[in-house]
């Protein structure tokens, strides 16, 4: 009751225009639009701040909005749908079915529709995003730069990473590119890229179908290009508002070209491996990833690619990035290197 009450002394000082209201456990109160819920933090923009409060999920106890919303549950359940709160911490989401959405869209009001109810905690919520925004709301990307100069043998070296999402209602499309370029008086150029676009076809209880392009060049283990094409599905089998964990199985289509006049080789592969995010340490972030494969084409040949980041955040969408790549191969062409790893620190921006 208390906190309706406040609402109710608070909400007429503010504008009109601002209609989601957010009460935390030590009684302050936003007045504002929310904008999303990603990785245990609320964000919403206000009229009388010059950026958007950003305040971690779980310090949250009560909503009112009436803005539709993407929701991601911990047990895999996706709903596009309205929020408000029974009671401190416990909220009712209200839905509809995908298929009376696209009758919305067509022109059908949705009080006219079967709109269906699910209560829930805010631990069993991990995501939310507001859908009033469009396209852009949706969308996600980052870049990363990296410069250094050695004086001794006029050693220079530049990074650049990026990434590009969009998150759809059951679906995702997620792109990286990450490439360095080093040069040193009197030996040969490094050069390394590696990039993927990967789609995500999201089913009930967490489950979910991908595929992912990649490619890999690389001179210290004289690939000329390493073309994957992988189909798969894979499980969360953690998957909070704090940290999730999944796995991946699948096939792949590898083939490679080199640097050098050995021949390019297609082979068949088998893959598994597992993904893990931490994102409630603090300002730090923790993204993990392995994965194996197994040839099925070349009999005894195996590779796994390793990766690591951690990201720190020092300023509002701005963070430095501490990270490695590890690619392995026990059977490369003559003369190449079977283990290549890069260790990187770049400054990046987030949206």
């Amino acid at each position: 009751m208390r906190n309706f009450l406040l609402l109710i002394f608070f909400i007429p000082i503010v504008s009109f225009a601002q209609t989601d209201s957010l009460i935390f456990k030590n009684q302050d109160v936003i007045v504002g639009e929310i904008k999303s819920m990603n990785r245990g933090v609320i964000q919403i923009e206000t009229d009388y701040s010059d950026s958007d409060f950003k305040i971690k999920w779980d310090e949250l106890i009560y909503i009112k909005s009436d803005t539709r919303y993407l929701f991601s549950l911990r047990d895999g359940t996706r709903l596009n749908g309205k929020i408000s709160t029974i009671e401190d911490g416990t909220f009712l989401i209200r839905y509809v079915d995908p298929a009376a959405l696209i009758r919305i869209k067509k022109g059908e009001r949705e009080e006219d529709q079967q709109v269906q109810e699910q209560i829930v905690t805010s631990s069993e919520i991990v995501y939310m995003n507001a859908l009033d925004d469009g396209f852009w709301s949706r969308l996600s990307a980052s870049i990363d730069l990296g410069w250094s100069l050695t004086k001794a043998n006029n050693l220079r070296q530049f990074n650049i990473r990026s990434g590009l999402g969009y998150l759809a209602d059951r679906w995702k499309i997620n792109s990286s590119f990450n490439n360095i370029r080093s040069n040193q008086d009197e030996v040969e150029p490094t050069k390394r890229t590696d990039a993927n676009i990967s789609f995500v076809y999201f089913l009930p209880k967490d489950w979910f179908l991908l595929y992912d392009f990649t490619y890999l060049s690389n001179t210290e283990q004289l690939i000329r290009a390493r073309v994957g094409n992988k189909v798969g599905f894979g499980k969360y089998l953690v998957h909070t508002n704090k940290s999730y964990l999944g796995f991946q199985v699948g096939a792949n289509l590898n083939n490679e070209t080199y640097f050098d006049d050995t021949p390019g080789r297609r082979t068949g592969e088998a893959f598994f491996g597992s993904e893990l995010n931490l994102y409630d340490i603090g300002d730090l972030t923790l993204l993990s990833s392995v994965f194996a494969y197994p040839n099925l084409t070349d009999k005894g040949r195996f590779r796994t690619d390793f990766r690591l980041d951690v990201k720190y955040e020092f300023l509002e969408d701005f963070y430095v990035n501490l990270g490695t790549t590890i690619n392995y191969d026990n059977r490369p062409i003559s003369g190449a290197s079977s283990l290549d790893y890069i260790f990187q620190t770049t400054i990046g921006w987030s949206l």
